[in-house]
């Protein structure tokens, strides 16, 4: 028996084989590949850049808020003379580390969040940088405010974190008396020649460590601190 040939017009109507359809899932794997990688580069980078952006603003903002509060610090001499009626302490205490300095200050700082509240604008601020207990080897820059202010000037009040990752907060202080730079004030030591007066000039730098998607980055600044003086409305000059 002879096979009979496929007529023309049936061999047009003849399906796809197995072989061009292997070649085609694999050409659209490659193109579903390509444009994966495409926009998951574009995420990847498009985030790397928000946090890069993120950093720069926390840097730069813990910065200027440190610098605005201490403009506003103060020495009082206003305190009752019998020790036992004395309920606050204002003072100016900056200790230096290897990469972690710390400062606690009297500031006229404190922003009220209630109209009515009956609270001033004096607080007791301090900066200084401790272990986050949920990460190991992270290190954050904090923030204590005590409202209303009491005897221990490094105590107390609320803690709060204003740059995470950093690498090293260093200050350093003008003395108005000697022109020099130095590395850590104490107005309540009279040893020091520092007792009872502010330095004339900080400069605060901030290093914010290296992460997956932002370098290292530092964030330098130096203000002012106008009331040179304690305050003593009641003595007269």
């Amino acid at each position: 028996m002879r096979a009979r040939r496929l007529r023309p017009e049936r061999r047009k109507q003849r399906g796809m084989t197995l072989l061009e359809i292997i070649v085609s899932l694999a050409i659209l794997s490659m193109i579903s590949l390509l444009i994966y990688g495409a926009f998951d580069s574009m995420s990847r980078g498009k985030k790397g850049e928000a946090l890069r952006v993120e950093r720069a603003h926390q840097g730069r903002a813990a910065v200027l808020r440190i610098a605005r509060e201490l403009q506003s610090a103060y020495l009082s001499l206003h305190t009752p003379t019998v020790p036992a009626l004395q309920t606050r302490l204002t003072a100016f205490i900056a200790s230096s580390s290897t990469n972690y300095d710390r400062v606690d200050f009297a500031s006229f700082a404190h922003r009220r969040t209630e109209a009515s509240s009956h609270e001033s604008d004096q607080a007791e601020i301090g900066y200084f940088v401790v272990r986050d207990p949920d990460h190991d080897g992270k290190m954050d820059l904090v923030r204590r405010e005590q409202v209303p202010m009491d005897m221990d000037p490094k105590r107390g009040g609320v803690v709060n974190v204003v740059a995470e990752n950093v690498e090293s907060f260093s200050l350093r202080f003008l003395d108005p008396m000697s022109g020099l730079w130095v590395e850590t004030w104490d107005t309540q030591q009279a040893a020091t020649g520092q007792y009872n007066r502010l330095p004339l000039e900080i400069e605060i730098k901030l290093t914010l460590a290296e992460v997956p998607g932002a370098a290292a980055a530092t964030y330098t600044t130096k203000t002012t601190l106008p009331m040179q003086q304690p305050l003593s409305f009641a003595i007269p000059r």
